[in-house]
């Protein structure tokens, strides 16, 4: 005959088996599941896609515009058309590379006219420059588009050549010459195939303009372009949007 002693010793033994059990059901049981097998999306209703892995070219056109510098010499407003080519890096990395006409135009200065006079400023005349430029960009998203789309962040450096501007013809001696690029990139990629892409870019390029001596130089009213108290060098930003397509190799 079982005791008191014993029965209570084999309830509580009792009791704590069918605790144990249940947690370790618990814990067990939920993986089992059908229902549990996939975490996050249905692979077939998820919002997430792969990039498709290769090299690309781009044709963009776009426009860049705003800063002339604070002597309004600068070339601006320009219709861009190009060629860009990206490499993918690894997951994340994009490097390319961008070859690009900027159709713009720019301010005939004449520093020996007056403030007042239409002289002093006129045009614009046609300033037309190529861009070649080296960026490096970072996919957001990784090597996964949402919903077909994938955002990027980047900088580039590159050089700008004036290929066809008159120049001054007031003997300013001021040109645009030969300037390096700075910039700064963000956009999105948008994949609606395999094969295809388009490409929404938006850019802050920087160059820094020089400015001739005689700029330097009092006219008649004894008005400068450039105040003494001001350098002869000056850094100009230029907003830059453009749209490309693209095909994967």
């Amino acid at each position: 005959m079982v005791g008191r002693s014993d029965s209570r010793t084999v309830g509580q033994w009792m009791r704590r088996w069918t605790t144990l059990g249940a947690a370790v059901f618990l814990s067990v049981g939920p993986t089992a599941r059908p229902s549990d097998a996939q975490v996050g999306h249905d692979p077939a209703r998820s919002p997430y896609g792969d990039i498709p892995p290769g090299s690309r070219p781009v044709l963009f056109a776009g426009l860049l515009s705003a800063d002339r510098g604070r002597a309004g010499a600068g070339t601006s407003n320009a219709l861009t058309f190009g060629t860009r080519f990206d490499i993918p890096t690894g997951k994340s990395l994009i490097i390319q590379f961008t070859g690009a006409y900027l159709q713009g135009d720019r301010f005939i200065i004449d520093p020996r006219a007056d403030s007042t006079s239409p002289a002093r400023r006129t045009g614009p005349v046609n300033s037309d420059l190529v861009l070649t430029e080296l960026a490096v960009q970072l996919r957001l998203t990784g090597s996964k588009t949402w919903r077909g789309l994938a955002p990027y962040v980047g900088v580039g450096l590159g050089l700008a050549f004036d290929v066809n501007s008159p120049g001054d013809t007031t003997g300013s001696n001021y040109q645009f010459g030969s300037k390096i690029t700075l910039s700064g990139a963000t956009g999105v990629r948008w994949y609606p195939s395999r094969r295809l892409m388009v490409n929404a870019d938006v850019r802050a390029l920087i160059w820094r303009l020089r400015y001739p001596v005689s700029f330097h130089t009092p006219a008649g009213d004894g008005s400068r372009v450039v105040p003494l108290t001001e350098p002869l060098t000056d850094w100009t930003l230029h907003p830059w949007i453009s749209l490309g397509v693209g095909w994967t190799f």
